[in-house]
């Protein structure tokens, strides 16, 4: 099969970028396939394509809604009317709707956990899927930087979708990772398409500050010096609003906040605005970057230290995407890991609330079912986060016979040998920032690889010549304070209602 006529006909590229021709070719070949791929090298095409080569539907799982959102929006403003997302975004009267007609859509996205409704999953069922698709497939893995209690159970749906097909697609996963997404999913034989790593045309830079203050003012000092547009990183939503205010009023107009805390209206408007030119500057946590299809972001900078290697390659991979050179810059003050350690240790329930749950279980005489439904309610009692109680929810689920005691203890167990993988990824994000090697080199070390060509500009202890990244144009100016946002939002949201 001559993959790159289809490339032509359905995409009008005439060349695939690296890994996706390997990737599809498996695909097609009918092997189960995971995929390592870059940030930013399309691994999105690696199952849209072989949608239009095969027969039924392609069943997308993807962890986050806003990610979904965007795949969708971007696929139908190409013409493809055949794509749905089923979500919180529908309503109840457009949900129903859809799920009567599932059978008129080719590709259809989906979140784990409404995967995980029997009557969804019943449905799904009926439509025969060609394809399985696992995107951000490292979150299946306990081992992987972004685990997701829910994905655990994607190898259960797998089976009762007659074990489809399926393509894992991540950015970053080491060899065991990859192991472990291939175990969870019971895949038993598939191919493996891995590519480096390495992002040559990104310079890798990290600068040291004193204190909070220091390393605010020479974050706007960069971006003031910087050719945008640029992203900076930040682990807090309160410091992200903090710094875009501080960056307006020190003249740098085009810069807004994203994060998780925004209404989805507001986040697809600031991610719309960013794509189209008129922001400039992002001040984002972890949650902005996913699905963003804009090629031409100059610089990634990170206020506060990412908890991992692999989220922080993740995040500078939104720069680049063109191949032009961008700088990356990690501006690390002594003390920083502690917010790091703090974030981990906050993801994960403590003792304490532990110590409530059974309590309450205990009390009431409850067997472990006798949970399901009522998250809210041991919310309130045990102060779980709603990813807390993902975490403890998937546990008790999985026990067959009650032991309460033996059950609390081995609880309490698995929670603290995450807290350690999580603790051991903290520790050597830290080691990247005190080595003294090449930091191009240690990363690529992490994952097996070893550097062949070192680029100019490679790394902050290679030596970096900043001036090639200096704005040479006067900078941008005023958002369009005309901007009817109202007006805005309707033409962003439109492809929405056609659904």
């Amino acid at each position: 099969m001559e993959l790159k006529n289809y490339l032509k006909r359905y995409f009008g590229f005439e060349d695939f970028r690296p890994g996706q021709e390997e990737t599809i070719q498996s695909v097609v070949g009918k092997k189960h396939t995971i995929s390592m791929l870059p940030t930013g090298t399309g691994k999105s095409l690696c199952y849209q394509l072989p949608g239009y080569l095969v027969d039924g539907p392609v069943l997308i799982v993807s962890p986050l809604l806003s990610l979904m959102q965007d795949q969708v929006e971007q696929m139908m403003a190409m013409g493809e009317k055949r794509v749905i997302a089923l979500n919180s975004f529908l309503s109840p009267q457009q949900k129903g709707k859809a799920m009567e007609e599932l059978e008129r859509f080719r590709f259809i996205f989906i979140s784990p956990e409404m995967l995980g409704i029997d009557s969804v999953l019943k449905r799904i069922k009926k439509l025969s899927v060609s394809l399985f698709v696992v995107d951000e497939a490292h979150c299946i893995s306990q081992w992987g930087y972004d685990f997701r209690p829910d994905y655990l159970k994607l190898g259960e749906f797998r089976e009762k979708l007659g074990h489809p097909l399926t393509l894992a697609l991540t950015a970053t996963a080491s060899e065991e990772v990859r192991r472990d997404i291939a175990e969870k999913l019971h895949l038993g034989d598939w191919n493996e398409v891995v590519y480096s790593v390495d992002r040559p045309a990104i310079s890798l830079a990290l600068e040291f500050a004193s204190a909070f203050q220091d390393k605010l003012d020479r974050t706007v000092e960069l971006v003031k010096f910087f050719k945008g547009p640029g992203i900076i990183y930040f682990s807090s939503k309160k410091v992200a609003e903090q710094t875009a205010a501080h960056m307006r009023e020190k003249g740098i107009t085009n810069a807004m906040a994203y994060h998780g805390g925004l209404d989805p209206e507001s986040r697809i408007l600031i991610q719309q605005q960013f794509i189209n030119g008129q922001l400039d500057v992002v001040c984002a946590t972890s949650a902005f970057g996913m699905g963003i299809n804009k090629e031409n972001v100059r610089y990634v900078i990170h206020f506060h230290m990412p908890m991992q290697i692999e989220s922080y390659l993740q995040e500078i991979g939104r720069a680049a995407r063109d191949g032009r050179d961008s700088i990356a810059v990690l501006i690390y003050t002594p003390g920083d890991e502690q917010l790091a350690y703090q974030l981990a240790e906050g993801e994960l329930p403590d003792q304490y609330q532990i110590e409530r749950l059974f309590a309450f279980i205990i009390d009431n005489q409850l067997h472990y079912h006798d949970l399901d439904g009522r998250a809210e309610e041991l919310s309130m009692i045990c102060g779980f986060t709603e990813i807390q109680w993902r975490i403890v929810e998937d546990y008790l689920s999985s026990i067959e016979t009650i032991d309460y005691n033996k059950d609390k203890r081995s609880l309490g167990q698995l929670i603290e040998n995450r807290l350690q993988v999580k603790n051991k990824q903290i520790k050597k994000m830290l080691e990247w920032i005190h080595t003294q090697e090449c930091k191009r080199a240690f990363i690529l070390g992490m994952f097996g690889e070893e550097i062949q060509d070192r680029p100019r500009n490679c790394c902050s202890n290679c030596g970096i010549n900043i001036d090639h990244f200096e704005e040479t144009e006067p900078a941008g100016g005023q958002c369009d304070a005309a901007l009817d946002w109202k007006q805005e939002l309707a033409s962003i949201l439109l492809m929405r209602e056609r659904i």
